[in-house]
This record gives C-alpha cells, sequence and structure tokens, in this order.
C-alpha cells in the first residue's frame, strides 16, 4: 500500500462456510510513537489484494482539552468464532502538539467489537482495577489465546505510580460478543531493569502455553505453563548450543504450524550493528518447545535488511513492530510497517507469505 506511511499491521482470518475473508487494522506513523486513527482493510483473495483502508471511527482521536488529544494505537484483531465476530484491542495513547504526551495519564486497554455485519461498535475499556496497575496496564501488540469454550487468555504489561519498571501475567477473561471481563489473573513475571517485561506474546502449542516478552536488558525472554496462568520463571532466548541472542528492546511474537513451533523476532548480527536497535532484518527460527531454545540451523530472513547497516544505517527501514497470521492450513503471514524516521517516516506495508510443503517444513 502506498501513499501513506502504514503501521502496526495485523491481520487475523474471519471464517465462514463460504469462504475466509483477512481483516487486518493499521494505522500510520508519523513521528517517534505518533500514530492516527485506526483503520481496517479486508482481502479475500488471501491477500493478493486489499481494499482501501476505511477508518474506525471509534478508534480515532478524542481532544480532552487544551492541546491535550487521548488516541489509540498498538491494536490486534482476532476472530471470535464462538461469537463469529471480530475483536480488536489496543490501549489508550495521549497526544500533545503532534507528538507523544509526556508524562502519560493512565493507560490502559480499550477494545472494538466488529459484528459479523462488518459494523464497528464503541470503544470500551478493560476494567481490571488491581493496584499493581495503577499506573499502566497494557496488552497492545500481544498475541492473546481464544480457548475453545470462547474465554480469552491475554497477557499484560502493568505497573504502578511508583515505579517504572513493568512486570507480566496473564489474565482469564470471558467474551460475550460484547465485553470482556477479567476472571482470574495469573503468576506475575518481573525484571527491573528500565522499563521491565514490556509486549507479552502468547501462544498454544501440543497442549500446552507460552510466553515471549520484550525487555531492556539486551535480551528477549520466554516461559511456559501448563494452563495459561501459571508460569514458570521467564529465562532469556538462546540457541540450542546455549548461547544468549542479543536483543534490543523490541518485541517477539509466535508463529504456529501443525507440528512446529516458531518465533519471529530481531536481533543483533553483523551486518546490523548500527541500525536502531537492530530492528532489521527480521528472523524466524524454530522452537524446541522442551527446551525453550531456538534451533539455529532453521533461522530463516523473513525480510532481509536494504541498505548498508554499518556506514548508512539511519537510512536502513526499521521492522520491529510487526505480526503473524496463520492464514492457511499451508500459508503463514507476517506483516510489517517499514518506518523511515530519517527519511520522513516514510516506508512500505509489507507482508512475506511462508509456505508450508509438509508440517515443521517451509
Amino acid at each position: 500500500m502506498g501513499g501513506t506511511t502504514w503501521f502496526h499491521p495485523r491481520a487475523c482470518m474471519i471464517h465462514s462456510a463460504s469462504k475466509s475473508v483477512g481483516l487486518m487494522t493499521l494505522q500510520s506513523i508519523g513521528g517517534s510513537d505518533y500514530f492516527g486513527p485506526v483503520y481496517w482493510s479486508v482481502t479475500e483473495d488471501l491477500g493478493k489484494t486489499w481494499s482501501e483502508p476505511e477508518p474506525i471511527f471509534s478508534l480515532g482521536r478524542r481532544v480532552l482539552g487544551g492541546d491535550l488529544q487521548e488516541g489509540v494505537c498498538d491494536v490486534v484483531p482476532e476472530y471470535h468464532p464462538k461469537t463469529k465476530v471480530v475483536l480488536a484491542i489496543g490501549h489508550n495513547v495521549y497526544y500533545r502538539e503532534g507528538r507523544l504526551a509526556r508524562p502519560q495519564l493512565k493507560r490502559y486497554p480499550v477494545y472494538v467489537v466488529r459484528s459479523p455485519e462488518g459494523s464497528w461498535s464503541e470503544t470500551r475499556k478493560l476494567e481490571w482495577d488491581d493496584p499493581r496497575a495503577t499506573r499502566i496496564y497494557s496488552c497492545g501488540c500481544g498475541q492473546r489465546v481464544t480457548m475453545e469454550n470462547g474465554d480469552l487468555l491475554i497477557p499484560l504489561s502493568f505497573g504502578p505510580k511508583e515505579r517504572e519498571d513493568r512486570s507480566v501475567s496473564t489474565v482469564l477473561c470471558s467474551f460475550d460478543g460484547r465485553t470482556v471481563k477479567i476472571k482470574r489473573c495469573g503468576n506475575k513475571l518481573h525484571n527491573g531493569v528500565k522499563r521491565g517485561l514490556l509486549e507479552p506474546s502468547l501462544a498454544r502449542f501440543g497442549g500446552r502455553y507460552y510466553m515471549t516478552i520484550r525487555a531492556e536488558d539486551g535480551r528477549g525472554y520466554v516461559t511456559s505453563s501448563d494452563d495459561g496462568l501459571h508460569w514458570v520463571e521467564q529465562r532469556a532466548w538462546c540457541w540450542d548450543d546455549g548461547e544468549p541472542l542479543t536483543m534490543s528492546t523490541t518485541q517477539q511474537h509466535w508463529l504456529v504450524h501443525s507440528e512446529g513451533l516458531y518465533l519471529v523476532y530481531t536481533r543483533k548480527a553483523k551486518g546490523n550493528v548500527k541500525v536502531f536497535r537492530w530492528r532489521a532484518p527480521l528472523y524466524m527460527a524454530a522452537v524446541d518447545h522442551e527446551s525453550l531454545r531456538l534451533i539455529r540451523s532453521t533461522e530463516r530472513v523473513v525480510f532481509p535488511l536494504i541498505g548498508d547497516g554499518i556506514n548508512e544505517a539511519k537510512h536502513v527501514a526499521r521492522m520491529g513492530n510487526f505480526h503473524t497470521t496463520s492464514a492457511a492450513p499451508e500459508e503463514s503471514w507476517v506483516t510489517v510497517g517499514e518506518c523511515l524516521p530519517a527519511d520522513g517516516w516514510r516506508g512500505d506495508l509489507l507482508m512475506a507469505r511462508i509456505r508450508w510443503s509438509k508440517p515443521n517444513r517451509l
């Protein structure tokens, strides 16, 4: 998609008896963490063509007074089979004078519902009165798990007013096609370095649950659970020989297919040492789900680094905000909005097709 510099492209599949439709949410970017209103687009031919993006009016801007505005960002849509709606969850954000307002007021998840007929609901807040989350609680950018009975497992990053560093946990929620309500909360995981643990994402594979977590200590983290609520202590992502990956405060996401569990991520490499937070290229690798390590021999480049990541790194498109979608039994997608701050924040919206010839094989 040309013209507007689209960012945060995240897609889900809407299945019916007659066809499967892909729906993607996206929004423009015009500065550091400065996003426009949320739009949506659909594809009926498995991503070959997409409709012209249209605004979700309830996820637009709201003037609070003076020059302060409230918006929504980091939206993730998912189809909910039991109620046949799309639930799109992001979080609120505050802007002032064309940039991110500092300090931010309290931040929390907000969501909208798209009916089977295609209309979008008004915005609702995910209510949580936990005293550990008086400053922020967020599931922005995070992958969640939909249970067979319609309940949702949602990962949260949260923190109180007294601390800068955040913790993560999961909440089990009911959803009736209209309202999300928290029923139970899992145990807390914590890392006290800088902003702590951020942007957790969930996957379910082989009857077990997995969570990958962004951090700010040069690592990304992984943990697992039998029930999605009781998590073992997080450990740094490592290769299968035990060598830890060097990461830099950037999210990772899961890609689940048949008998294979994969991770999509960024990391430090020889050719990207001067790229901001090493946010190019974008990699994927198979996960050994017993040891919770990445199998080095399976690593592939999803989106290559374009340009010189050492001498002209400011002109290399960053790809740290992305999403994965299981589009069909034989095909998965990775969507990303390129970002070139030094070149007017321009960039293209990209979609990689990952085609599977056999289970667990690219």
